[in-house]
């Protein structure tokens, strides 16, 4: 048995997606929530004259940020450490549970509550705490949705796009013994927010995400919408913040323009409704004792990749998900991965590796029809990464022998195109065999079926013939004309 086939591999993308194709429900959910939140980033966007400055602003400092990365993080952590507060370094996602669960364990609690953190999905915290016997209480409305459903996340930003109101309502009379309750969102925060203050009150270990840290200062930010993020990282008497090594602006002066994108391109808003700060600890005022883990996971081969490395310049504002004509019809399950969308596309591959087909499948969940790209606030170009990573996974497949003679009849045609191409009389030569050859096809003007591989471009799509008189041969018979 062969070493791959030892290893459970993810479904592909491309048959996960039948399912949800099926499910209507669901993609009236999605294009509903997708459509509404789009429409209203375009209005606070179009508030902002330099909206293309704080773009390329945002770009520029998280470029300058991957490339000094290393300095920076060694930055951060004397500055955590000046703070009172203590750094852990975790190469991958085992070593990063092994720490966090050993904290916890330290406290001698059996529940934590957590917040904005999909950094602790992708390693499986929740799991690795469980295995323990500490239960991880989601504090985040659509993240407590999720996991009183025993669901997936579906979205970065709005974990529970995938389900309505009637179905939040069902779930929250079952699993939080509301016996009367409607499906009015006012009346189902209060039912959460009667849950969890109680969660709040007794927590003694909080674990966060971040949005950001800063080099300079060591201060992390957690932005949100619901305030149960500042309850997670000021109530209990140890916090514990998680994030990727990524997560890093140089200076305090940085949120001048982060602050400005990433709520205007998550949440439709001008300004999130709580920004929390913190820096260390203070004596008598918050968490007493705070602890940092800063992961790898992948993260380093990803920079390490000239093309690939600008994917860590994503601030998570999941814009690129709400303009995905892919994500909106099938939805974040079909990913199968934390991270779904166009982001998820070329993040995952990047940090798992394409030795799983499934994985490797991701690149091509998109049309590539650049909408990701017009909307990220830091121009993260997603279309490129995408098609380079199609490329990493051909070389990979021909290297490895898995196209039939090191080549299929899709490279022997690239060939052949190639050599055409490179010398102006093959390429005359090329174009009067083909529309010799076209005759096969045409019909009525169109050609509408190719034969073997070629029908993939006239599957869902007619091709216009060859024209009878190329523009070279027309320039000829004019001058001969003249």
């Amino acid at each position: 048995m062969s070493a791959k086939s030892d290893i459970q591999q993810t479904p592909t993308f491309q048959a996960s997606a039948k399912a949800y194709l099926d499910n209507t429900q669901l993609r009236r959910n999605i294009g509903h929530a997708t459509h509404t939140i789009r429409d209203k980033r375009q209005e606070v966007v179009d508030e902002k004259p330099d909206w293309e400055a704080l773009r390329e602003a945002g770009n520029k400092i998280k470029q300058r940020t991957m490339r000094h990365l290393d300095r920076y993080l060694l930055q951060l952590e004397e500055s955590v450490q000046r703070a009172g507060g203590t750094v852990h370094w975790a190469r991958d996602a085992e070593e990063a549970n092994r720490i966090i669960v050993d904290l916890v364990k330290q406290q001698q609690v059996e529940e934590v509550v957590k917040v904005k953190s999909i950094t602790t999905d992708e390693i499986k915290l929740n799991k690795a705490l469980a295995g323990e016997g500490i239960q991880a209480l989601e504090t985040d409305l659509a993240e407590l949705i999720v996991q009183l459903a025993e669901d997936e996340p579906s979205h970065i930003l709005v974990p529970a796009i995938h389900k309505n109101r009637a179905e939040i309502r069902e779930l929250f009379k079952k699993k939080l013994n509301q016996k009367e309750l409607s499906d009015r969102p006012e009346d189902l925060a209060e039912a959460a927010r009667l849950y969890l203050r109680k969660k709040f009150l007794s927590a003694k270990v909080g674990i966060s995400g971040g949005n950001f840290a800063v080099a300079e200062s060591g201060t992390i930010s957690v932005v949100e919408s619901e305030g149960n993020g500042r309850m997670c990282t000021t109530l209990p008497e140890t916090l514990i913040t998680v994030m990727g090594i990524e997560k890093l602006i140089p200076t305090w002066r940085d949120f001048e323009v982060f602050m400005q994108l990433l709520p205007r391109s998550a949440t439709a808003e001008r300004m999130n409704p709580y920004n929390s700060f913190w820096t260390g600890v203070t004596e008598g005022d918050g968490p007493q004792e705070f602890h940092l883990v800063l992961l790898d996971n992948g993260r380093t081969n990803v920079l390490g990749d000239e093309v690939g490395r600008q994917t860590l310049n994503c601030i998570r504002c999941s814009a690129c998900l709400n303009v995905c004509p892919v994500y909106e019809r099938t939805g974040g399950h079909a990913y199968n991965s934390v991270y779904p969308g166009p982001i998820g596309a070329i993040l995952t591959p990047q940090l798992k590796g394409l030795e799983d087909d499934g994985v490797a499948s991701l690149p091509y969940a998109s049309s590539l029809c650049g909408a990701c790209y017009e909307v990220c606030p830091v121009k993260i170009n997603i279309p490129e990464v995408l098609v380079h990573l199609r490329g990493k996974i051909v070389d990979k497949k021909m290297r490895g022998g898995g196209l039939k003679n090191k080549m299929d009849e899709e490279h022997i045609g690239m060939k052949l195109m190639a050599r055409a191409f490179k010398k102006r009389s093959r390429y005359e030569r090329a174009q009067k065999i083909a529309r010799v050859g076209q005759g096969f096809f045409e019909r009525d003007g169109t050609i509408s079926k190719l034969p073997g591989q070629l029908s993939g471009w006239t599957a869902m799509r007619d091709l216009k013939p060859i024209p009878k008189q190329t523009f070279r041969e027309w320039w000829k018979e004019r001058d001969n004309d003249e």
